[in-house]
């Protein structure tokens, strides 16, 4: 019985996995649906700079990022930037699956070659309008043009500009921080479409979740400890940009969506969540527990109230220690800090793109 029994295919993603966005996850989806068994390698911080330019977050961070994707099985770490057919054999994989778009290394030779030529390699189409180098560019121009509302809100900007963020028409990346066109059949995929089992203890939590990082990866898993089923709110764009102020957010709505909702430990979404926990929320999803990081502070409302005012009434209030420091600030800091690193980084991968066009 057990020799009929048919062998799980076990399917290869490789990548730096830098700013891990939901552009990644989407890819990781779509090879996970070409098997059974999805295993992930991610090269080092010395290769990524060796062939692209430093990465934003460190080695252990997107280790930990990528682990935290719903579709990822097994991660390894520290992998070759050319991917070769004895990695694929080590870890008993049948083929490679990458996006739709070439990988160079620092010779221009196409890091998949090996694996095309021997006919183990499948490609899904890449999410356009999302990369690391645009959300790079979005942190060192801080632009608003990416949550404009009403008949500009999905407008894309690309103007001639001599230089990197230093000014509104900089093309390296583009000004246009969102170019990502977002679609109910993409919130799908993304989703679980479950609903809590009866019984099941429901648990609360709302925010800005931008720049999906490893700080929102730890809170969102002891949140998920503390009941069954995570439910989480995301609030508009103008909301966040009121208590978090400057040009926050970097990321859009839906962007963030999709971002939280890649995250294993997620059961759900409310997509512009009201920025006060209300009575009706409350029970419109049976919510037993809400809570906030310990950490992160709690803005008044509008009209001067405390947003949590009625689950701390009803004591189902809890905050909650991640034990990780890490903030949506704290990653843009990283870029300003070594902004002319990333405009090299950028201004390369410009090169190769339209050298690719």
């Amino acid at each position: 019985m057990s020799e009929n029994k048919k062998r799980p295919v076990r399917v290869w993603c490789d990548g730096c996995y830098d700013m891990v966005h939901f552009g990644h996850a989407n890819s990781l989806r779509q090879a996970k649906a070409l098997g059974d068994v999805l295993i992930v390698g991610i090269h080092s911080d010395e290769e990524i700079a060796k062939h692209k330019g430093p990465p934003v977050f460190t080695q252990e961070e997107r280790y930990k990022m990528v682990k935290g994707i719903k579709w990822v099985d097994e991660v390894v770490k520290n992998v070759p930037y050319i991917t070769t057919l004895e990695t694929l054999d080590k870890y008993d994989c049948d083929f490679c699956v990458h996006g739709d778009d070439i990988t160079l290394t620092a010779d221009g030779v196409d890091s998949y070659h090996l694996v095309k030529a021997a006919g183990r390699y499948k490609e899904v189409e890449r999410t356009r309008g999302v990369s690391t180098t645009d959300i790079v560019g979005r942190m060192l121009l801080l632009t608003r043009e990416h949550f404009r509302r009403g008949e500009r809100e999905y407008e894309v900007e690309r103007r001639q500009s001599t230089s990197l963020g230093l000014d509104h028409t900089a093309t390296v990346p583009f000004t246009a921080c969102s170019q990502f066109l977002p679609t109910s059949r993409k919130i799908i995929q993304f989703s679980e479409g479950m609903e809590p089992q009866k019984g099941d203890v429901v648990v609360y939590v709302a925010g800005a979740f931008d720049l999906f990082h490893t700080g929102h990866l730890d809170f969102l898993k002891k949140a998920k400890e503390q009941g069954d089923f995570l439910i989480v709110g995301l609030h508009t764009d103008p909301t966040v940009n009121r208590y978090k102020g400057s040009n926050y957010p970097i990321m859009n709505l839906h962007e963030r969506v999709l971002s939280v909702l890649a995250c294993r430990y997620v059961n759900e979404v409310v997509i512009g969540a009201p920025y006060a926990v209300t009575e009706e929320l409350m029970s419109h999803f049976k919510v037993s527990l809400v809570c906030h990081g310990s950490k992160t502070p709690i803005s008044d409302d509008t009209d001067g109230s405390d947003p949590y005012e009625l689950p701390k009434r009803k004591n189902i209030f809890k905050l909650l220690d991640s034990g990780n420091s890490t903030t949506t600030e704290t990653i843009v800091e990283r870029i300003i800090k070594h902004r002319l690193e990333y405009q090299e980084r950028n201004s390369r991968k410009k090169k190769i793109d339209n050298h690719i066009i």
